[in-house]
């Protein structure tokens, strides 16, 4: 493997792992030749710790892993960003980043918007997937599953209705929740017909394009 990878003096590069969906900045590490070519190889992001001086999978003890979607490097070719689909936190103090303080006012203060981030949306997608591929009894979202894509559809066209109503309302909460419910709604006919966010997400970016 030659990719020309700039590795400092100590055989290491700075890796940046970042959400593939929500573009959040998950974390910062490093890198040397073999766990950059395990990375690749087994597609579980693998970092060399310093303290250790060894080689870690991130998540191997945890269940935290990080599957690897792409690897970016930069202009230099000295550091990597990894686009990654945790599957749980990337902090050990079990916050979804390590970066969930922030400087405000002179002090460092948690950030409130580390709590609920467009990540969700991956999340609740996993479990109505998990739910169509072991069903759990009394789960409304089997019920959908069990009745069909026309049910599911019809669910969708009366929550639309329901976000046109909620939208007249100068209370922004009740869009708010009837927005919610459509998109629950949505991912669900999503999994039925095998659509993931990732595959909106290309479309989106190439219109942007």
């Amino acid at each position: 493997m030659d990719l020309n990878i700039k590795f400092d003096e100590k055989g290491l590069v700075p890796a940046v792992a970042q959400d593939y969906i929500s573009g959040k900045v998950l974390m910062v590490a490093y890198m040397n030749e073999e766990s950059l070519r395990m990375t690749i190889e087994t597609g579980k992001a693998t970092y060399f710790s310093r303290s250790r001086q060894e080689l870690w999978v991130k998540g191997a003890h945890s269940g935290n892993l990080q599957i690897v979607k792409e690897i970016l490097v930069d202009c230099d070719q000295d550091t990597l960003i990894l686009k990654v689909d945790p599957q749980g936190p990337a902090c050990h103090t079990g916050h979804a980043t390590c970066f969930y303080r922030k400087i405000k006012d002179g002090a460092l203060v948690e950030d409130e918007r580390d709590s609920a981030s467009l990540a969700v949306l991956k999340d609740v997608y996993d479990v109505i997937r998990g739910r169509k591929e072991h069903p759990v009894e009394g789960s409304y979202t089997n019920y959908l599953f069990e009745k069909g894509i026309d049910k599911q559809l019809k669910k969708i066209g009366e929550e639309s209705a329901e976000v046109i109503i909620a939208s007249k309302n100068p209370d922004v909460s009740e869009l708010q929740y009837e927005a919610s419910d459509l998109l629950y709604h949505l991912m669900v006919v999503m999994v039925e017909r095998g659509l993931s966010w990732e595959d909106l997400a290309r479309e989106l970016d190439g219109r942007r394009k």
